[in-house]
């Protein structure tokens, strides 16, 4: 704590504390809550609010101005201070692993974002929805990042919130059928390769398949797959091509999804989206509404340009 912030343990300092999480969701030049507002929404006294914003701007983490009959505004904020003060912490968001330039220009685009709402912010990597899921529900993580046909299907069973849909080809780029060379997709007792840990794939790779009860199913991640087609170990798999197309030798022959309904799948498939768990106080709603997600996507498609170095 540095100097002069002792006076935060007192109890108008607890109130300072409070104020300066609420504080975080307002912009500069925009007019403040009344006293009476403030103190009914943070269960205290009209007087331990005001001198709670007089600690605020002693320490330099906001200034107001009275504007007679307008009211109070907030003239300047400290995000950085304000945040610290309040003790929220990082946010820690949970995304998959950055094989891809098209993940790692989204991961570098949410830092960006977040680093511009004044939020201290970190990534962890986990593979697989089901997997990032469970860190959120367990207060693990406070945000996920996954695609939205992932996103609709957790939400229906799950209390999330969904925060954003980055829109078409912000998740992957495309899926494809990848065929080992030579086989017949109507061979009996096809081998295919699914890696359940992703919902999405396995919901891809049924729906590729179904009325197919001959098929053999084999549990795989995109990194044993070069090695498994060139074995002759698997025949067939639906893949996210972002994913191996670094990863594919000569055996492998890539074919577009057939359906309509698989092609509606994959396109819900290829948006990211970004979830956390239900609506209540933390750092996330200090900051959610200084978060713009268009500066992601923006950013993302810089790195895919080669115009930005990834940094995340």
């Amino acid at each position: 704590m540095l100097a002069g912030e002792e006076r935060f343990l007192t109890r108008n300092g607890l109130a300072a504390r409070q104020l300066a999480a609420v504080l975080l969701r307002y912009e500069p030049d925009t007019r403040l809550p009344r006293l009476r507002d403030f103190a009914k929404d943070l269960g205290v006294g009209n007087g331990t609010v005001q001198t709670g914003l007089q600690l605020l701007e002693e320490t330099g983490a906001i200034e107001t101005r009275a504007r007679g009959h307008l009211g109070t505004y907030l003239v300047r904020m400290d995000r950085a201070l304000l945040w610290r003060l309040a003790g929220l912490g990082t946010l820690l968001a949970a995304m998959p692993l950055p094989y891809s330039r098209r993940y790692e220009g989204l991961a570098t685009g949410l830092r960006t974002a977040f680093e511009e709402s004044g939020a201290p912010f970190a990534l962890t990597f986990m593979r697989g929805a089901t997997t990032r899921l469970s860190a959120l529900l367990e207060g693990k993580v406070d945000l996920v990042v996954l695609s939205r046909f992932a996103a609709d299907r957790i939400a229906a069973e799950h209390e999330v919130r969904l925060l954003a849909d980055l829109g078409p080809a912000t998740y992957v780029g495309a899926h494809g059928l990848l065929l080992r060379r030579g086989v017949p997709l109507e061979t009996e007792g096809l081998r295919v390769a699914m890696d359940s840990s992703s919902e999405d794939l396995r919901l891809l790779a049924t729906r590729a398949f179904a009325g197919r009860p001959d098929i053999a199913w084999r549990e795989a991640s995109y990194m044993q797959l070069r090695d498994l087609f060139a074995r002759g170990e698997v025949d067939a798999t639906v893949w996210n091509l972002d994913e191996v197309r670094d990863h594919l030798g000569p055996d492998v022959e890539v074919h577009p999804l057939g359906d309509e309904i698989t092609r509606d799948l994959a396109l819900r498939n290829s948006s990211a989206a970004v979830i956390s768990r239900p609506q209540g106080a933390g750092p996330l709603e200090a900051v959610r509404d200084a978060l713009d997600f268009s500066l992601v996507t923006d950013v993302q498609a810089e790195v895919l340009r080669g115009e930005r170095v990834p940094l995340y």
